[in-house]
């Protein structure tokens, strides 16, 4: 079930159909779930390099970097042990389309960084959730001990925008939001853990 506050903050939820084709290729989506666990650890010290003059982002993405990089080891370990192996794989066009519309001047930069990621960790919260009860009872089981975390870093990422924001926060977040809509229901030439519905299944 998604956390509170979570569905209401999204601009819709996964197209059925999404659900129906991931549920279908777990090594692909345990792939690809692997490389957004190292990417959203990258993200957090990325904001830690670049802003260490705030003690409360620096502190919040100093436990997000060290909880994605155990989710990270831990969705390595699940594909190992289903015959699969941890390598390079195309990304999606999902997080690159959401960061096209980062400001380049601060404090706007931080601000739209923070939504980005703040959708990010939404929509996974969100598809962990919706996916759970599709797959096999051990990927279930991860699935769903997953959704608190995901929320948990949600939340980070909003209450640290609205923290740095000059009160455009709203405007920011529907802006983003019509994109991250996009981005969820048109389809998509990959299948990936933040795809569209697929056009064509692609690896």
């Amino acid at each position: 079930m998604v956390p509170s506050g979570l569905s209401e903050f999204l601009p819709c939820a996964t197209p059925e159909a999404w659900l129906e084709a991931a549920a279908k290729v777990p090594l692909l989506l345990l792939l690809d779930h692997a490389h957004c666990e190292r990417k959203a650890a990258a993200t957090a010290l990325a904001l830690i390099q670049r802003y260490p003059d705030r003690p409360q982002l620096v502190a919040r993405m100093t436990r997000l970097a060290r909880e994605e990089l155990v989710h990270f080891a831990q969705v390595v370990a699940l594909l190992e042990a289903r015959g699969g192996a941890f390598g390079p794989l195309r990304a999606s066009r999902y997080a690159a389309g959401l960061r096209e519309l980062v400001r380049d001047r601060e404090p706007g930069r931080l601000v739209d960084l923070l939504v980005v990621s703040a959708f990010i960790e939404a929509r996974s919260c969100e598809r962990f959730a919706a996916l759970a009860p599709r797959l096999d009872g051990e990927l279930a089981e991860y699935y769903r001990g997953l959704v608190g975390a995901e929320a948990r870093h949600f939340h980070d990422y909003l209450e640290l925008a609205e923290a740095v924001s000059d009160g455009d926060l709203a405007a920011r977040l529907a802006v983003f939001a019509e994109r991250e809509r996009s981005l969820v229901e048109t389809p998509d030439s990959l299948l990936r853990f933040h795809s569209g519905p697929p056009a064509r299944a692609s690896a």
